[in-house]
């Protein structure tokens, strides 16, 4: 019985998100990975931020768990990743969560916000997988 409850709710947290937040912060991963595309060296940046655009967009209902195969490689693209985008990502996060969290509705929506920070920062060696 619980679980129909869950899902509506998913879903119309879900859609709020995307009117409010998700399609914001999606524009910016996929800007970001279209020019981290550009040369071979960027294309494994560019798919990390198109895949972390796809749970920017629709976050509830997935979580993001680290890759148990990530490697040295991973750790030294985070650190790129962070000069680069992650820290100006981490801000765009920070700014909209505060902004979401004054009313109470848009808290849930906040603390989502703030939930993705740590991935913009790192997006390399994680994998998004559905909440169970």
């Amino acid at each position: 019985m619980a679980g129909p409850s869950v899902g509506g709710m998913t879903v119309l947290l879900n859609v709020i998100w995307l009117v409010v937040s998700g399609i914001w912060m999606a524009v910016a991963y996929c800007i970001l990975g279209a020019l981290a595309s550009l040369t071979i060296v960027g294309i494994p940046f560019g798919i990390a931020a198109f895949r972390i655009a796809s749970y920017a967009l629709w976050p509830f209902g997935r979580e993001i768990v680290r890759r148990a195969d990530h490697g040295a490689a991973s750790t030294v693209g985070n650190l790129v990743w962070f000069v680069l985008a992650g820290l100006w990502l981490a801000i765009g996060h920070a700014v909209s969560g505060a902004v979401l969290c004054v009313t109470i509705i848009g808290i849930p929506l906040g603390l989502a916000n703030f939930k993705m920070i740590p991935v913009s920062l790192t997006p390399l060696g994680l994998e998004i997988v559905p909440s169970r």
